[in-house]
Formats: structure tokens, C-alpha cells, sequence
């Protein structure tokens, strides 16, 4: 399975597991699928962090290098395709980074790990 991971959800595989449910924490500690954290992701954070929005027990860099070195996520870069995506999306969400993650999950045929609701108006496979 190809999970592509909302921004909640990376945080909290990573720093408060018990936040996630059961079905999502294991299906991300497997082993057996591809989970990717987007680029749009790690910058929606940073925004977050470098305004005060979020605060972390640890900083922020170190959070993301466990996303990836420990966690084993993988990058997903933002491409042309995903930004010409995004255009065709209906007006249901108005958050930028939020139409970034749907849109590229539709380009890369994943699955949309997130508690926003709201994207399940989207012609993408969420899970929660």
C-alpha cells in the first residue's frame, strides 16, 4: 500500500503514536508499505513552526530527520503534474498545502493518510 501521510499524522507516528488510530499506527509501523511525507508537508510545518503555530518537544529538524532516517518515510517531491493537479480540484478545501496532498495523491495513487473529513469529498482513497 502507498500511503501518502498528512501533517497531523507524521507528527504524531513520530512524537505521540497513541494519538493515531490503532488501524493507522500499524499500518504505518508494518513495514509493508510505502509511506511518503511531502515536501509540502515538511514546509506547511516549518511555516508553522517558524510562526509560533506549533511548538515541538525537540527542533524541528531533528523531528524531520526521524521522520525520514528512523521512520523511514520517503520524500515526495512537488512536480509539475501535482501543481497542474491541483488546478482541476473542485474549491472544497481551501487550504494550499491540504489541495498539494490530494493532488498528489491522485498523481501517485495513494492512499491519503488524514482526519480532515473535509478531503473525503475528493476523488481520493483517505484513510483514518
Amino acid at each position: 500500500m502507498r500511503l501518502l501521510v498528512d501533517s497531523h499524522a507524521v507528527l504524531w507516528s513520530v512524537e505521540d503514536e497513541a494519538k493515531l488510530p490503532p488501524k493507522v499506527a500499524r499500518l504505518l509501523a508494518s513495514g509493508r508499505n510505502r509511506q511518503f511525507v511531502s515536501i509540502a508537508t515538511i514546509w506547511e510545518l516549518a511555516t508553522k513552526v517558524s510562526i509560533g503555530r506549533l511548538r515541538l518537544t525537540r527542533p524541528f529538524d531533528v523531528v524531520m530527520r526521524d521522520v525520514i532516517e528512523i521512520h523511514g518515510y520517503e520524500l515526495l517531491e512537488v512536480s509539475v503534474e501535482h501543481a497542474l493537479r491541483v488546478a482541476t480540484l473542485p474549491s472544497l478545501h481551501g487550504d494550499p498545502f491540504d489541495r498539494m496532498l490530494v493532488a498528489q495523491a491522485i498523481e501517485e495513487r495513494c492512499t491519503l493518510v488524514t482526519s480532515d473529513r473535509t478531503l473525503d469529498a475528493y476523488p481520493v482513497e483517505t484513510l483514518w
